[in-house]
């Protein structure tokens, strides 16, 4: 009897333990999705001249494939999608930054739920993009030559981790080596040459499909976010993460390029017509921690030295001529220690919040 007894103490014990170290896991409710699937959008199709032979076009023999008249469907997005019980009115779409792939937006390197779960409990529908030459949207139309060559700590700097392989002080990113080492696997090349139009023509096909919905762009796409939105009036707000680069002024109010360690960031100068456009939206920029006010010897951070400079330019230039736009850095705000990625730091859900209570606010719920 005593010795089930222990054993009865041990289990309860086990049971307590698993609470304290999985409290977020045992208090979420199961996600109960009422439709998932995905597709392609866009694209071109190019055919070669000739005619196409069945039997003597080199199947067996690849290197002596012959293309004659043979079409090749390419530079497509791919779109992975959930809409849930109960939802709400617009869906939210993901599209990530450069290197980068929908993986961005889904459970965290070391293992939490990302975005692509943290709002779908909100009950908003989600659309993932893997952007054209890029993870499952691989199928280009043009080559291009895929070095391997080892370049970790490059990205370390770049995404603001830290230096070399030494984190900032108090980095909200998850450090532990398992969790860093998704991290680097997660990164992933074009399959093309990198083409913006190309980008841009995709989420446009994107959002003529599925009609009204709210951008959620972050780093590299952030600048693609707004000419998209030049095109397609179904973009009914942007969230922006740590926009990078291609900010868009009218023709004559484009601003001094603002150099920094490494290069140049230069504006986009679009008719005021089109400027006009991103004036008649609400549009919201998050940026993180460990980004200098003063230039500094690191590439890493001084490209989001010249980013959040231009960046408060552009959200000067958008209010000046009527429009809705809210540039947040955190540490401004008391939230210290943000990455590069936010969606993947451990207060993402903290960051989520944020976003959420401004989607309230503009009355995109």
């Amino acid at each position: 009897m005593h010795y089930q007894n222990n054993i009865s103490f041990f289990a309860f014990l086990a049971v307590v333990l698993m609470m304290i170290v999985f409290p977020s896991h045992a208090q979420k409710q199961p996600l109960i999705i009422e439709e998932q699937g995905s597709f392609m959008v866009g694209g071109e199709i190019v055919k070669a001249s000739g005619t196409f032979d069945p039997i003597n076009h080199g199947y067996f023999n690849p290197s002596n494939q012959a293309s004659e008249g043979q079409t090749l469907h390419g530079d497509h997005a791919y779109v992975f999608y959930q809409i849930p019980q109960d939802k709400r009115k617009l869906p939210l779409i993901f599209w990530h930054g450069y290197g980068q792939s929908a993986k961005t937006w889904e459970t965290t390197p070391d293992g939490r739920e990302g975005f692509q779960n943290i709002f779908l409990r909100k009950q908003f529908p989600v659309y993932l993009i893997d952007q054209p030459r890029r993870g499952k949207a691989g199928r280009s139309t043009e080559p291009t030559t895929i070095t391997a060559k080892p370049d970790d700590q490059l990205w370390f700097g770049i995404f603001r981790l830290g230096i070399d392989n030494e984190f900032f002080k108090g980095s909200q990113f998850p450090q532990d080596s398992l969790a860093l080492n998704h991290f680097y696997r997660q990164i992933t090349p074009d399959t093309g040459p990198l083409d913006i139009e190309v980008n841009i023509n995709a989420v446009t096909a994107l959002f003529d499909k599925i009609g009204a919905g709210i951008l959620v762009t972050h780093s590299h796409s952030g600048g693609q976010g707004w000419l998209t939105a030049l095109q397609n009036d179904n973009i009914k707000g942007i969230v922006s993460y740590e926009p990078g680069s291609n900010f868009v002024f009218p023709e004559n109010e484009i601003p001094d390029p603002i150099s920094y360690v490494g290069g140049k960031l230069s504006a986009r100068g679009v008719p005021m017509s089109d400027f006009k456009k991103l004036t008649q939206i609400p549009i919201i920029i998050y940026y993180g921690d460990y980004i200098p006010t003063e230039p500094v010897k690191y590439p890493g951070q001084e490209q989001w030295r010249a980013a959040l400079a231009m960046a408060k330019t552009w959200s000067n230039a958008v209010n000046k001529h009527g429009g809705d736009v809210t540039l947040i850095y955190l540490p401004d705000i008391g939230i210290k220690g943000n990455s590069h990625f936010p969606m993947s730091d451990l207060n993402n859900e903290k960051i989520a919040e944020l976003m959420f209570n401004w989607l309230q606010e503009k009355g995109l719920d």
